[in-house]
């Protein structure tokens, strides 16, 4: 039977608040000529909103268009700043990786980004042997549950679970008609009751006992 563990990014596998946060002050001085204060805290209270949301929070004070625009731009420098950094990846994230391999799970990602910022999450960090598919919102343009729905889809799973840190990412799973477990290690609570990690390397052991060996 083929199952697979489909992971949210942000605040799940890693957190990149800090570059972001970094890449979108540069990019707004530097093209629009605007000075804004944007911190860690700002980018991640908003993390796993879609891009379209994130900027409606961030610029309100801008109009629709401009918004986009800037949007657009400040998306293109976050990804080159981050080819070049990189992130914090979660404690014990490779390790556990590893041992969801060797028991034979196929790993995905699926997250609210824009397009082309889980390639440089896994080429920054070497990580592309651990997973074989991925979507965005950035890619299609829906909502994490239909990209959820379209990786099991395309992968022919039989079985799937969705790993996440906020309370979007429990709906999402909602959606897609998937188990999920929230890791607490990320940005947000969940206000369900549902299964629950504190660190990465207890994933493997929930998940056995949700899908079963």
């Amino acid at each position: 039977m083929k199952k697979g563990i489909i992971f949210d990014l942000d605040g799940t596998l890693w957190d990149s608040s800090e570059g972001v946060a970094a890449s979108w002050e540069k990019a707004l001085e530097e093209h629009f000529d605007i000075e804004k204060v944007i911190t860690a805290d700002m980018i991640q209270e908003v993390m796993g909103k879609s891009m379209y949301e994130i900027a409606d929070i961030l610029f309100s004070e801008f109009p629709l268009k401009e918004r986009r625009e800037m949007l657009t731009y400040c998306c293109k420098r976050e990804n080159e700043y981050i080819r070049s950094h990189g992130g914090t990846l979660m404690p014990g994230l490779e390790e556990t990786l590893q041992n969801l391999k060797d028991k034979g799970y196929h790993l995905f990602i699926v997250s609210n980004c824009q397009a082309g910022y889980i390639e440089v999450f896994l080429e920054y960090h070497k990580l592309e042997k651990y997973f074989d598919d991925f979507e965005s919102f950035g890619r299609t343009g829906r909502e994490k549950g239909r990209n959820i729905r379209t990786v099991i889809e395309r992968n022919q799973l039989e079985q799937s679970i969705y790993v996440g840190d906020i309370q979007g990412d429990y709906y999402a799973a909602v959606e897609a008609e998937v188990p999920f477990i929230h890791a607490r290690t990320g940005y947000g609570a969940v206000q369900e009751k549902v299964p629950y990690i504190t660190e990465l390397s207890q994933l493997p052991v929930l998940v056995e006992e949700i899908l079963g060996e």
